[in-house]
């Protein structure tokens, strides 16, 4: 399985974010992107996802071009973005039950709890999300990414909203994941432990100079 890009250029009004760049990912590896706010990283990956037309260049799955292969690619493919996608008046179970239904996919209560569980939400199954904290509605989300059985995950900052358990065992999963032979590709300000991992590195717009680190550092606090 090879996810790549071919001389992608992106546009945002009259401001150019990049051109002519080229990706390969392959099947048990993850692509790490990188770059200072504003950079145009989110709208790379919304590129990826199929979200957004580039301004020149195309996104390729397996050598065809994602807009040919559109039905196919979007099973093989979840995108998780900044928002949560959770519906306040259902409960996780059922968020997650419509986020594998939106894919064409059933799962039972059954499949569904012990990826719950496992995310930490044991004491919430029965909790309508409005009564969620920001941490435990990202958790739902990302159980949702577990249950759907995607091979390429793209995550734009996944980490966000979770405490030092959760991004340790979002640790786990990525290592997991890509381990079994899956893909992602992902955005994050926080440092990750991934060893293990055999993991891409991918610069969006010029290398990040000291005044972006402090402005993302800043971000990252707020």
């Amino acid at each position: 399985m090879r996810l790549s890009t071919h001389n992608l250029a992106c546009q945002r009004g009259d401001r150019r974010l990049f051109s002519g760049l080229q990706m390969d990912l392959y099947a048990g590896q993850l692509l790490l992107v990188q770059g200072g706010n504003g950079r145009g990283k989110t709208s790379f990956l919304r590129l990826l996802a199929g979200l957004s037309q580039p301004e020149a260049g195309e996104v390729r799955w397996n050598g065809e071009s994602i807009s040919r292969t559109r039905e196919a690619y979007y099973q093989t493919m979840v995108y998780l973005a900044h928002a949560n996608g959770v519906k306040d008046d259902l409960t996780p179970v059922e968020n997650v039950q419509i986020h594998v239904g939106l894919r064409g996919q059933k799962r039972t209560q059954a499949e569904i709890e012990p990826v719950l569980v496992r995310m930490g939400l044991a004491a919430c199954l029965d909790l309508p999300a409005r009564v969620l904290s920001f941490g435990q509605r990202r958790r739902v989300a990302l159980a949702g990414l577990l249950v759907s059985g995607a091979m390429l995950w793209i995550l734009d900052e996944p980490l966000t909203g979770l405490d030092v358990r959760g991004v340790a065992e979002m640790e786990t999963l990525l290592r997991e994941h890509v381990q079994a032979g899956g893909m992602v590709v992902m955005t994050t300000h926080q440092p990750l432990r991934l060893q293990g991992v055999d993991t891409v590195p991918l610069q969006i717009g010029p290398l990040m100079q000291v005044d972006d680190l402090v402005s993302e550092s800043a971000s990252a606090e707020a």
